[in-house]
C-alpha cells in the first residue's frame, strides 16, 4: 500500500495547508515576540516557546512528503511508519514547552527575581513597555486560537496524531499568551511574582498532554495496539476489530499494531482463506475502513510464540 487513501486524500491536503499556514503565521509571532520580549520572564518563555511550536508543522510537513511515496529497495515496507517517528519528535517538543515553563517559573520564584518593565519612548511619546508587550502577546493569541480549532477535526479524520499534537501546541501557544499578559499586568501593579506565576501555572496542563503523546508516540514504535488518538488507552475500534477477528478465526491469536495512521493485523494459527475484503473486516465507521491497511495470517507458530 502506497500513498494516501482517496477517501483521506483531500482532507490529508488540507492538513498540508493549514500547516504551512502555521509555519507563516507563528513565524510572524516569533518576531513580533522577539523585539517585544524585553526584560520578562512570561515574555521570554513565550517567545521560546512560540519557537517550539513550530517543530510539529515542520515534521508533519516532512513525514507527509515521505508518507505518499512508495516502498524502495532500502525501505521495502514503505515509508508510512514516519508518521509514527514525528508523532515521537512532536510529542517531545509538547513536553519540552511544558517541562521549560515550569523550570523558568520556578527558578525566577526560587532566586525571587524582581522583575521591572521600563517606559520606552516611541514616536517621540514616552509609554510603558508593558502596553507593548500585551499587544504583542495579543497577537500571538490569535492565529493558535485560530489554527488549533481548524486542525482539530482534520486530525481526527486522518487519525494523525503530529497534526493533533500540533492542535494541543497552538492550545499551549495561546494559554501562555494569557498567562503572559496576567503576568504583565501583575508586574505594573507591583507583584513581581506574577510574571513567574503565570508561566508556572499553565505548566501542568502542557506537561500532562506532552507525557500523554509520548506514551502512545513510545507505545506506537514498539508495535504497541493502536491507542485513541487524544489518550494513552487503547482505541475502542481496535478492541472491536480484533474481537470480530477472534469470533471469524476460533483459536488464533489475533494481534494488532499501529504504522503512523494505518492499522495492521497478524492472525496466527489458521490457514489464510484466500481473497479477505479488509473494508468488509472493520468494525467501525464505513468511511474509516481505510485505517486497516494489512491482514496476515502465520499459519505455523512462530518463533515469538513460543
Amino acid at each position: 500500500m502506497s500513498g494516501i487513501p482517496g477517501q483521506i486524500a483531500q482532507d490529508f491536503a488540507h492538513a498540508r495547508r493549514l500547516e504551512r499556514w502555521t509555519l507563516f503565521w507563528i513565524g510572524s509571532v516569533v518576531v513580533v515576540m522577539f523585539f517585544a520580549t524585553g526584560s520578562s520572564q512570561a515574555m521570554r518563555t513565550a517567545w521560546f516557546e512560540d519557537i517550539l511550536s513550530l517543530v510539529p508543522a515542520i515534521v508533519f510537513l516532512i513525514a507527509a512528503r515521505l508518507e505518499t511515496r512508495g516502498p524502495t529497495k532500502a525501505f521495502p515496507f514503505g515509508f508510512h511508519r514516519v508518521q509514527s517517528l514525528a508523532f515521537l519528535i512532536s510529542a517531545t517538543a509538547l513536553s519540552a514547552v511544558g517541562v521549560f515553563l515550569l523550570f523558568e517559573s520556578a527558578m525566577t520564584l526560587i532566586k525571587q527575581e524582581h522583575v521591572t518593565i521600563p517606559p520606552v519612548t516611541l514616536f517621540g511619546q514616552t509609554i510603558w513597555m508593558g502596553w507593548l508587550m500585551i499587544a504583542a502577546l495579543v497577537y500571538s493569541i490569535i492565529p493558535p486560537v485560530i489554527l488549533g480549532r481548524l486542525k482539530e477535526p482534520v486530525a481526527r479524520t486522518l487519525q494523525d496524531k503530529v497534526l493533533h499534537t500540533d492542535a494541543l501546541m497552538q492550545k499551549a501557544d495561546w494559554m501562555t499568551g494569557f498567562a503572559g499578559i496576567g503576568g504583565i499586568l501583575g508586574v505594573g501593579l507591583g507583584f513581581w511574582w506574577a510574571d513567574a506565576l503565570a508561566s508556572g501555572l499553565i505548566s501542568a496542563s502542557i506537561i500532562k498532554d506532552g507525557f500523554n503523546a509520548l506514551r502512545s508516540s513510545t507505545a506506537e514504535l514498539i508495535d504497541g495496539a493502536p491507542r485513541k488518538l487524544d489518550t494513552d488507552e487503547i482505541a475502542e475500534e481496535v478492541e472491536a476489530l480484533q474481537d470480530a477477528l477472534e469470533q471469524r478465526y476460533p483459536g488464533a491469536k489475533v494481534r494488532t499494531r499501529e504504522t503512523g495512521r494505518y492499522i495492521h493485523v497478524q492472525v496466527s494459527g489458521v490457514e489464510p482463506e484466500g481473497e479477505v475484503d479488509l473494508a468488509s473486516l472493520w468494525p467501525g465507521k464505513p468511511e474509516r475502513s481505510w485505517r486497516l491497511a494489512q491482514l496476515s495470517f502465520v499459519p505455523k507458530q512462530s518463533r515469538e510464540e513460543l
